[in-house]
């Protein structure tokens, strides 16, 4: 899953409703990873361009839409429970399931009395059409409308999602995705630019490249690969940041690394470990072991000073035991990642390891996952408390809190959460930021 953040996560789209818009109401979350909201982005604009307006609230909308997320049970459960409470709220919508859960469990989807139509990853291009025509709106009329262009600039969306690739090959034995992601295929260069240089028009200052395997990206293209990619983006484009949204230890090389003496590349690097025991990778099928996964950590911290490194944990993989809990305890402790994502082993109907003996009970599964969640805690804090003193360069937004008057929150370029005060409008823009004090899961910057 690689790519595929395991965080549950419910992103709405958020846009000002453009003057003009006409027709139908949408409403669009999402679950789930980086490429599922680049996925939404791309549902969003084409909906608005269809003379939809979009709008954030389920019970202001005429249809609403879930682009769901399969990676665990726990993300399965909580887009039941999003459904359900879409239909609640809003008893006359056109409720649409859409996303990886849609791809794996249509029918189980289509059988939920709270959805009215389910459309897999296969059809999410055709997503629009299949609700207008379910509307009944064959009158609608589905050509763009003069504000169609500049709705992004409205939203005031400071970061682009830009998918440069789907699908995933490498079938880890744990991983659902390449059966609801299919096989990997790669984004020509020309339209990932043209899509970069489209949205930084529209005032996006961030694009984050997203996939679920992007180290690959360009096998099945002529002269293509992600290093070439990367670079022609920071020729071809003017975004302020880039940011590469994961890779494997494998992937990752002097050469690559080279790229990020220009500053535009931010200093965050996601690796997903799953797990530091070498029986336990070996049995996920996994390719590479600790040894290759620390070599490169230290290669990323030696090229690029204050790097964020962040991870993905799996616990209660079929045949852990105490040993190899421990030994994957002491490696993510000896690589002091920036922050962890942890979440409990679940078994995915359709891949190898549902098939493994040795399952860990659920009680287990729960304390070994309460203790590397206190881990991940203490790593996250030590990280925090060594950047307190930088100067390091944050994009803003408004802060969502019921005090937020003249508070606002941002991204550190290595990937730390930060708010800050100002009187002066800080949306949307980029400002150098001392980091002062944390607490929890933020740090408090002032500008400078």
């Amino acid at each position: 899953m690689d790519g595929v953040s395991p965080v549950d996560m419910v992103i709405p789209i958020e846009v000002v409703i453009p003057k003009g818009a006409a027709g139908q109401t949408v409403s669009i979350h999402t679950h789930g990873c980086k490429l599922n909201q680049a996925d939404s982005q791309v549902m969003a604009r084409q909906f608005q361009q269809a003379g939809f307006t979009v709008v954030r609230s389920p019970a202001q909308a005429d249809v609403v839409v879930l682009n769901s997320c399969t990676v665990t049970a726990n993300s399965d459960s909580k887009a039941r429970q999003y459904l359900r409470r879409a239909r609640r709220t809003n008893p006359n919508a056109l409720v649409v399931a859409t996303g990886c859960y849609a791809q794996r469990a249509k029918d189980d989807l289509s059988a939920m009395a709270a959805v009215s139509l389910v459309v897999d990853n296969k059809q999410k291009e055709s997503l629009v059409a299949s609700v207008t025509a379910e509307l009944n709106a064959a009158e609608l009329n589905i050509q763009p409308d003069q504000t169609g262009e500049n709705w992004l600039r409205g939203a005031g969306r400071s970061r682009a999602m830009v998918k440069i690739q789907e699908g995933c090959d490498q079938v880890c034995a744990y991983c659902i995705v390449p059966k609801v992601r299919g096989r990997e295929r790669s984004i020509p260069p020309e339209e990932i630019i043209a899509e970069i240089n489209s949205r930084a028009a529209d005032g996006c200052r961030e694009a984050v490249l997203t996939g679920t395997q992007l180290g690959t990206y360009g096998f099945d293209l002529p002269n293509a690969n992600l290093r070439d990619l990367i670079a022609r983006v920071l020729d071809e484009t003017n975004i302020d940041r880039l940011r590469v949204s994961s890779l494997q230890p494998q992937e990752i090389t002097p050469e690559l690394l080279d790229l990020w003496d220009d500053h535009r590349l931010c200093p965050h690097f996601h690796i997903p470990l799953q797990n530091g025991s070498d029986t336990i990778l070996r049995s996920m099928r996994r390719q590479y072991d600790t040894a290759r996964f620390a070599d490169t950590v230290e290669l990323v911290r030696k090229t690029v000073p204050d790097a964020g490194i962040t991870t993905d944990m799996i616990i209660g993989f079929p045949g852990e035991g105490v040993r190899e809990f421990a030994e994957s305890y002491s490696f993510a402790l000896a690589m002091g990642f920036s922050d962890m994502h942890v979440f409990p082993y679940s078994i995915r109907p359709g891949t190898s390891a549902a098939y493994l003996g040795g399952h860990v009970d659920d009680v287990t599964k729960k304390e070994r996952t309460g203790e590397m969640l206190e881990l991940a805690a203490s790593c996250a804090s030590a990280f925090r408390q060594a950047s307190l003193g930088q100067i390091r360069p944050v994009l803003w937004k408004p802060a969502k809190r019921p005090d937020s008057i003249g508070s606002w929150s941002g991204l550190t370029d290595n990937y730390l959460r930060v708010r800050t005060q100002s009187d002066q409008n800080l949306g949307n823009v980029i400002t150098g930021t001392r980091l002062t004090a944390f607490e929890r899961d933020w740090v408090t910057g002032k500008v400078v």
